[in-house]
């Protein structure tokens, strides 16, 4: 179940992340690609105050662990950005990122949202294709690659960009 993240679960969300994001026992690690920590404590801290309409979760398993997250940020036009989802790497084969997409999903669209948007790296094709099977779309438009922000690791390739993805959410209710 997702629910809100307080100031004491940071540790958590952020081993989580680095393990999901930049670990080696995930299928869709950025290891080979972007090296280095994923976030920090104070990286997670930043990205809440300076976005207060935005919204980071976690997925609490039955015993209190949290196994997931999600940052959700309202953009206006009732588009959604949906950033930072993580799963723990040692659950992603049993569902757990389809269920805290899904969670986040339902909880954008109860608090207004009608579509949701995400960027992803260009050369991860198999996280892109995963997306698509979840109804996302490329949406054809781009984002640069910071790479003169160190913040979020060391890319190792020079040719990254994120692309944009969206998925009307409408569609969805029809289908649940």
């Amino acid at each position: 179940m997702l629910q809100p993240i307080d100031a004491g679960d940071l540790p958590a969300i952020v081993d989580l992340m680095n393990r999901a994001y930049r670990g080696t026992g995930s299928w869709n690690s950025e290891a080979g690609i972007i090296a280095g920590t994923r976030t920090s404590p104070d990286l997670l801290r930043a990205q809440i105050r300076e976005a207060p309409a935005g919204q980071f979760l976690k997925w609490v398993d039955p015993g209190g662990t949290i196994r997931g997250c999600v940052w959700l940020e309202p953009l206006g036009d009732d588009i959604w950005y949906l950033g930072s989802l993580a799963a723990d790497p040692d659950r992603q084969n049993a569902g757990l990122g389809r269920q805290v997409l899904a969670g986040a999903e339902q909880w954008a669209r109860a608090h207004g949202a009608r579509r949701i948007r995400m960027t992803v790296v260009n050369v991860r094709d198999t996280l892109i294709a995963w997306y698509g099977r979840r109804g996302y779309h490329l949406t054809g438009a781009t984002e640069p690659f910071p790479y003169d922000d160190q913040r979020f690791g060391t890319p190792l390739r020079d040719d990254l960009h994120f692309v944009v993805l969206e998925r009307a959410l409408q569609a969805r209710l029809q289908s649940d």
